[in-house]
């Protein structure tokens, strides 16, 4: 089967096996089709020797948390990420992956109506405890919120769908903040319902691609793009390369994780008594190996608290991987059990972490978080 995937990048892998102590699923099964350099031999088995696709292959494609952290760790710069996305878009292609249950599952997250009523039900099931344990939702799901209000123009503040719907007290916090350093902000709300990264997490690439092209043309001109959710900022700053056009690396070039963002204007903060907290920072894998801006969030949450410290593991994955944890429920929580037992180990008051999938994933096993903004604007409100 042509799985559609460019030589040079597939060929680009030497099989040299660096990646293997940074991929998740290879560290908790020891399984080398459940790492980089497996999948990679599968996908050129598959491509360039029509071997067929058997079970244990898409198994081997399916499991695959889609973190990149191998991708700092390849001498050889494989854009393993695309790889994978490229594949998993061929198999969904042919039927091959990403049943019709799962493509239901995500259709309401492009229609802010639909996502808004599921999720108010969803609130009220989760209430009466009629929401299995295993779907990882937050133990309190909205069922109404208050809309968010404009403070200003000088950058617009994408809100998404999932976050939006189960968070908006996180967006709230940032524009807070935003705000205190003499920063307005408009809420993106029905502008851009969505930016595609769970579609094409699941293949269904054509789908990313028709989000990207409706919020460019709703977010227009050249305010920067400020993003409070690690994924959707790395979907977002890849829309170049998804859909290949000048317009579309413009509009990348525009977007900036509010870490980021706030890290240039940390001094416009106001000076405050910092919380008297020992903060772990916990780096989701697409602000610290995809976008690579990780170490801004130490920047700018520095000023604010006691005592910040780090998790000796390179970033290792928490397993979350947007509905990873849904859909590969077993793995995800071997994975964030390897994580937990680092958190502990240098036993924070809390974790901050830049991304709501990993905040809901480790809050379900007991691991106390909240967002980097959530503890700044904690600090500046005190």
């Amino acid at each position: 089967m042509d799985l559609r995937l460019d030589a040079d990048d597939l060929n680009s892998c030497v099989q040299c096996g660096l990646c293997l102590p940074h991929c998740p699923t290879f560290r908790v099964t020891g399984d080398e089709a459940m790492s980089p350099r497996g999948r990679i031999h599968l996908m050129r088995e598959v491509q360039d020797n029509n071997a067929p696709l058997t079970p244990e292959i898409l198994d081997s494609f399916e499991t695959c948390v889609q973190c990149r952290g191998c991708e700092p760790a390849c001498p050889s710069s494989v854009p393993y990420g695309h790889l994978m996305e490229q594949t998993r878009e061929s198999l969904a292609d042919v039927g091959e992956m990403t049943p019709l249950w799962q493509r239901a599952m995500l259709a309401p997250l492009s229609t802010p109506v639909a996502l808004k009523a599921g999720s108010s039900l969803l609130g009220v099931a989760n209430k009466l405890n009629l929401v299995p344990k295993r779907l990882g939702l937050p133990a309190e799901v909205p069922v109404r919120q208050q809309p968010l209000d404009s403070t200003g123009t000088d950058v617009y503040f994408f809100t998404g769908c999932v976050m939006d719907a189960w968070q908006r007290d996180v967006h709230r916090a940032g524009m807070r903040v935003l705000q205190a350093a003499g920063i307005g902000a408009t809420p993106t709300n029905e502008l851009a319902p969505c930016c595609g990264a769970l579609q094409a997490h699941a293949g269904l690439t054509n789908q990313t691609r028709d989000l990207a092209e409706q919020m460019m043309l709703n977010l227009r001109g050249d305010r920067p793009i400020l993003v409070d959710s690690a994924g959707c900022g790395a979907a977002m700053k890849d829309y170049g390369h998804l859909l290949g056009t000048p317009t579309a690396e413009a509009f990348s070039a525009r977007v900036f994780d509010i870490q980021e963002f706030l890290a240039d204007h940390v001094r416009s903060l106001p000076t405050v008594e910092p919380l008297d907290l020992r903060v772990a920072v916990q780096d989701p894998c697409h602000l610290r190996h995809v976008q690579r801006v990780h170490l801004a969030t130490r920047t700018v949450l520095r000023p604010f608290v006691r005592e910040l410290v780090e998790l000796e593991d390179d970033g290792l994955c928490c397993g979350a991987g947007g509905a990873y944890s849904v859909l590969q429920p077993e793995l995800a929580g071997q994975i964030r059990d390897r994580k937990v037992d680092v958190i502990n180990g240098v036993r924070p008051d809390i974790v901050a972490s830049a991304n709501p999938g990993c905040s809901m994933h480790l809050g379900n096993a007991g691991v106390e978080t909240l967002h980097p903004m959530q503890l700044i604007d904690r600090a500046l409100t005190s």
